[in-house]
């Protein structure tokens, strides 16, 4: 994996006071590839702020800021199961001032080393997000186990209402991602 060109990364926790700068800097992140895809997308931002509400505040939730020099380059949300040991990244980005320097291995690398007792890692990603397929596959290890999509829906993710709009072309259509760590 390639290591940051400048300095090791730390992760720090979420602290309540930053969670706005937190999802607002997340949002950022993930509009890079929409707006490269799709072009400019008029509707909320993605991911919505009741999605990130949702992974910051559900059980087994754990909430880092990355920094590097004291610089916050990113952040992460994963899912701790302490009794399955099978863990979920819910949440990740590096700035997009960051992309390319090394720190999203080397953050990945660091939540590896704080969870040692994970069994499985998992986690999705939207079928066209590239930069992402190529990070958890050829980056961090990651195999591509499942593929959503309107003829094979996620089980896990919730039914929106009928007032709700799609949040881009495909929106159903993700990729479901495994890493079975070695002991």
């Amino acid at each position: 994996m390639n290591t940051p060109k400048e300095s090791p990364i730390t992760l720090v926790p979420l602290e309540t006071s930053d969670v706005s700068a937190f999802k607002k800097n997340l949002q950022e992140a993930f509009a890079v590839a929409i707006v490269e895809t799709f072009g400019k997308v008029d509707n909320e931002p993605i991911p919505p702020d009741r999605d990130i509400d949702e992974s910051l505040n559900a059980s087994g939730s754990a909430v880092y800021r990355i920094l590097q020099n004291g610089d916050n380059v990113g952040g992460v949300v994963v899912r701790i199961d302490s009794e399955t040991h099978r863990n979920s990244l819910e949440l990740f980005y590096v700035s997009p001032a960051h992309h390319g320097s090394g720190i999203g291995a080397a953050a990945w690398q660091a939540i590896e080393a704080r969870y040692p007792d994970t069994k499985v890692w998992e986690t999705v990603t939207p079928y066209f997000e590239k930069r992402n397929i190529h990070f958890y596959v050829n980056k961090c290890g990651f195999h591509i186990v499942e593929f959503y999509n309107k003829y094979h829906a996620d089980p896990h993710e919730h039914e929106r209402g009928d007032d709700d709009q799609s949040l881009f072309p495909g929106d159903e259509d993700f990729f479901r991602f495994e890493k079975v760590m070695s002991k």
